[in-house]
């Protein structure tokens, strides 16, 4: 086949999620699609809406949102723009928090909320069954055990394909595979931010994803090593973090986000990017200190 009859993003391949949801290693994160503080509508609506038919058209087959969104409105627009879904598009939600406010966060994973959440999903976005459902984050104030329990009862009534998490440890990991078969894991992991480099090792190890949200981290920043190596191969340090991503190991796939048509096909456009391997040592060699996980 030739290049050009491949979509940009699947450029730099695809990954196969719990054995049976093959997608392309470039994905799109719906967070960025609500309103300041991930609070209500967007700004420009249609503007939503155009980017993500538009991530469709350049194969994004991987769509990561959350109930938490908005909240509700990243899956309420998602709907809007995409239904009837396209064969083949994954689309990933997650429950576990409760939002009182704009950019205000409180946990509840409890059994209760879960299914709740899970139900409120299914409805917004007019599925019978998630793809792939994540819990949001363990909450100290429910048995993380319960929480992964309700999951995977959803599971067994057929309302879940495919059980995962996010900001979580390897212990927590560990701890849910007793449980339930886990697909996906979605921790903060960037060049700049490498807390969960050993969550990557051990996804890679056990072979399920790797979805790493804030994908571009300090790459925003101008980081003066990766801009350095981004002028030299001629691309933007936004897409040059997301190569490394890519390079990094072959159970990630990358979740940028953005409101923004013009950033969609810049992020998306990194998948053809061939990173040189000295360019990529020289980055990885790079020290970052420890950042704590946070959502």
């Amino acid at each position: 086949m030739s290049n050009e009859l491949i979509l940009p993003a699947a450029r730099a391949g695809t990954f196969t999620i719990g054995g049976d949801l093959t997608v392309n290693r470039m994905g799109y994160g719906a967070m960025r699609i609500t309103g300041p503080g991930i609070w209500g509508p967007p700004a420009d609506k249609r503007a939503a809406l155009a980017t993500l038919r538009r991530a469709i058209e350049l194969g994004v087959n991987l769509i990561d949102t959350a109930d938490s969104y908005g909240p509700g409105t990243s899956e309420e627009l998602i709907a809007e723009a995409l239904y009837p879904y396209p064969a083949g598009l994954v689309i990933a939600t997650k429950g576990g928090w409760e939002r009182p406010g704009p950019n205000k966060w409180t946990h509840n994973a409890s059994p209760k909320h879960l299914i709740e959440a899970l139900e409120g999903s299914l409805k917004r976005l007019r599925l019978e069954r998630i793809d792939v459902y994540q819990l949001h984050a363990p909450d100290n104030a429910v048995s993380f055990e319960a929480s992964v329990e309700a999951l995977r009862k959803l599971r067994e009534q057929g309302k879940i394909r495919h059980v995962a998490l996010s900001n979580v440890t390897r212990e927590h990991i560990e701890r849910a595979r007793k449980i339930v078969p886990i697909v996906s894991v979605q921790n903060r992991y960037s060049f700049a931010d490498r807390e969960s480099d050993f969550i990557v090792d051990y996804c890679g190890a056990i072979d399920i994803a790797f979805l790493p949200w804030a994908p571009i981290g300090q790459a925003r920043e101008a980081h003066d090593a990766i801009k350095e190596v981004a002028d030299q191969l001629h691309v933007s340090s936004f897409q040059l973090a997301l190569a490394w991503l890519l390079k990094r190991s072959k159970v990630i796939v990358p979740i940028p986000g953005t409101g923004s048509i013009k950033h969609l096909e810049e992020n998306i456009a990194s998948a053809s990017l061939e990173l040189p391997q000295a360019a990529y040592e020289k980055l990885s060699a790079v020290h970052h200190p420890p950042a704590s996980l946070r959502n």
